[in-house]
């Protein structure tokens, strides 16, 4: 079977898909992964062959990301879903996306929800698709209602079918919004549960001086590179170097390493996320879904800040509602909250419960058998 996946270029979208990804080829089927051409390199380490997009021009982004700041949050993220994700990134996207379908033959296009043109074309083409969660079930119905006829129009697709492919998400059921949600979408939308990767030990602990309780922080790769958040690494770092913490924080590519004055508090561009969660106590976030779940996996609770995306907000909700951990407006408030989650044990107890109901569900190998049925 050839199964397309396809992907914008952003590691917490594609971070979710590679488990899919991987165990279809482990299974002997043949995989692309269609993505930007900017992505070619994050997607060769994952191990995966890689389909190259076209990409905006450069500056095209600039204009819509400095709307931003001035607008209320929902109105922010329905500019990002229809002009960026459903708008110049679709339609810069579409013709390669058309002509790799059409040389590759895929039985089956596996999606995340902000890459629209790998959409536009199966579903113009009559290949079935599937979507992989990159949060919760919700944020996609959340999405869908903030697209636009106009938008898909420029696409030549209209929406019917976003919301009834099947969705695969390594999300446990408990952390979902509730019955009221039809598991984020309407009730005849198959929902298919795996088990995220467990975080083990195996790597030694980091090397941060101190003998507190270790704290690990980041807020993914894309906020150091944008304007209005720069700032909130600053806020993170004097939050832990207040406090009797050893603190590991990973800032991206974009983030200042030179941050932190004390010993305690060590500053990296990266560090995977699975090497430190096993010997964490406690872990900060944005709400990004690689923190979020890596943590909780690991069994961690974690204080969580979110700043600009509508996962992120759902996914602070979600560790709430769970009791394992505390969502906090601001990267100004982390510390106070991080001061809450080291005292409280009932914290660390439903981290460890999500832990446990994670780890019960089906391998990621067992979503083969569905993504194969829904190519039939």
């Amino acid at each position: 079977m050839r199964i397309l996946f396809a992907t914008t270029a952003n590691i917490g979208h594609f971070g979710p898909m590679t488990p899919f990804a991987r165990a279809c080829a482990a299974a002997g089927h043949e995989v692309r992964v269609a993505a930007p051409a900017s992505f070619a390199s994050t997607v060769s380490r994952a191990g995966l062959p890689h389909a190259p997009l076209a990409e905006p021009a450069p500056g095209e982004h600039g204009p819509i990301f400095a709307r931003l700041p001035g607008l209320p949050r929902l109105e922010a993220d329905r500019v990002v879903v229809n002009e960026v994700f459903a708008g110049i990134d679709a339609r810069a996207a579409l013709p390669a996306m058309r002509a790799l379908v059409e040389e590759f033959r895929p039985d089956l296009v596996v999606r995340e929800f902000a890459e629209f043109a790998s959409f536009a074309v199966a579903t113009g083409a009559g290949v079935p698709h599937v979507e992989v969660a990159i949060g919760l079930a919700e944020a996609s119905a959340v999405a869908f209602g903030m697209l636009d006829d106009a938008t898909l129009d420029q696409l030549g697709c209209t929406g019917d079918g976003l919301l009834t492919a099947p969705l695969m998400t390594v999300v446990p059921q408990s952390m979902e919004a509730g019955p009221q949600s039809m598991e984020g979408g309407p009730p005849d939308r198959p929902v298919h549960r795996f088990s995220h990767p467990v975080p083990s030990a195996t790597a030694p602990p980091p090397n941060v001086p101190g003998t507190g309780p270790l704290v690990y922080a980041s807020f993914g790769t894309v906020a150091a590179a944008l304007p209005p958040f720069a700032g909130a690494y600053r806020s993170l770092v004097d939050a832990l170097a207040a406090r009797r913490v050893r603190a590991l924080v990973t800032v991206g590519e974009a983030g200042d390493t030179s941050l932190s004055t004390v010993d305690h508090v060590r500053v990296e561009r990266f560090v995977p996320q699975a090497d430190v969660m096993p010997h964490a106590s406690a872990a900060i976030g944005h709400g990004g879904f690689g923190t979020t779940m890596t943590a909780l996996a690991a069994g961690v609770p974690t204080v969580v800040a979110p700043l600009f995306s509508l996962d992120q907000f759902l996914n602070a909700d979600a560790v709430t509602r769970s009791g394992a951990g505390v969502a906090v407006p601001s990267p100004a408030e982390v510390g106070e909250a991080l001061d809450r989650v080291l005292a409280d044990p009932s914290y660390a107890t439903a981290a460890r419960r999500l832990a446990d109901e994670m780890a019960a569900l089906p391998p990621v190998s067992e979503s083969v058998e569905v993504l194969t049925r829904a190519a039939r």
